[in-house]
């Protein structure tokens, strides 16, 4: 039965910024931090305190792990930042390491039924770690994945061609990462193809499809270059994930998921369109993409593959 607890581990840049518009959004009666700096994350939470007179009723509160007793969903947005001269690979292990710590403290007391999600990147790797380490069910267990990769994508055709972004229908799928892929071949406005609506109005060829995949691969690099970190759009993304779950939608999103043999896939966590609603992952879609997508699915899946063995997983 949904109680309407959510708890977010981590309380830097993306948990507090999740946090706040969760807050706005009004999903949930109660919203926990829960952060290894305690003064920052009740400072957060007293700083959105102040607000609740102007929202919906809601409780936000810092707290330890104690209160995963009753929470419907815990956002993992912890993470161990990259020091000088480490590579992927060594901040990986550590974040793994960090995870380990997490995902026990959380699982002592979470109830059977909980949802967890991570956000934490690389998400794909840390979603099967957590899935792996919690010993839920596969469908309790889903990354921040490509959602917000996926409505980059829509921005972007939508700015290139004059229509509202939420009626330029793609994905992203596989990695949210380089290996990343942008699904054209099932991508459709107004129920043409971007080949037919480029052709129908002249606002696009297939030039500036190339440009805006390159630009959403680029997104967060360009992102972190001006400003430091992102954290804005993917606590929105993260909302609209929770908004699914808990509403019961239905809503076909591009979270990572656990594969088990989806696409002929094992063992890895990658995003494709999947159903999801109160149980989490309802069903992961398989859509026949095109040949090359498929490709680059595999590639995706194959490269995470790897990662997890050189990490021990």
């Amino acid at each position: 039965m949904f109680k309407g607890k959510a708890v977010i581990v981590g309380a830097g840049a993306v948990g507090s910024t999740t946090a706040y518009t969760l807050m706005l959004g009004g999903l949930f009666k109660e919203i926990v931090l829960i952060d290894v700096n305690k003064d920052k994350a009740e400072g957060d939470a007293l700083d959105m305190s102040h607000g609740v007179s102007l929202v919906k009723p809601v409780i936000v509160t810092a707290g330890d792990y104690s209160e995963c007793t009753d929470a419907d969903i815990i956002i993992i947005t912890a993470g161990i930042a990259q020091k000088d001269g480490q590579t992927r690979l060594d901040l990986l292990k550590e974040n793994v390491g960090l995870f380990k710590t997490i995902i026990g403290s959380i699982m002592k007391y979470a109830p059977s039924d909980v949802i967890l999600m991570t956000v934490s990147n690389p998400v794909d790797i840390l979603t099967y770690v957590t899935y792996r380490l919690s010993g839920l069910k596969k469908n309790q267990v889903l990354g921040s994945g490509t959602v917000l990769d996926t409505s980059r994508l829509k921005y972007m055709i939508s700015k290139k061609t004059g229509v509202d972004a939420r009626n330029c229908h793609t994905y992203i799928i596989g990695e949210h990462g380089d290996s990343e892929v942008a699904a054209w071949s099932v991508t459709n406005i107004g129920g043409m193809t971007m080949h037919e609506f480029c052709k129908y109005t002249g606002k696009c060829d297939m030039n500036d499809l190339d440009k805006m995949y390159q630009d959403v691969k680029n997104a967060a690099y360009d992102i972190i270059s001006k400003k430091g970190a992102t954290y804005y759009a993917i606590a929105v993304a993260v909302s609209r994930i929770c908004e699914a779950i808990v509403g019961d939608e239905n809503s076909i999103l591009t979270v990572s998921g656990i594969f088990e043999g989806e696409y002929g896939i094992h063992d890895v966590a990658l995003s494709v369109p999947t159903m999801v609603g109160k149980g989490g992952v309802e069903r992961i879609f398989e859509v026949p993409f095109g040949k090359e997508e498929m490709k680059g699915l595999n590639d995706s899946a194959i490269t995470l593959s790897d990662i997890l063995r050189r990490i021990g997983m």
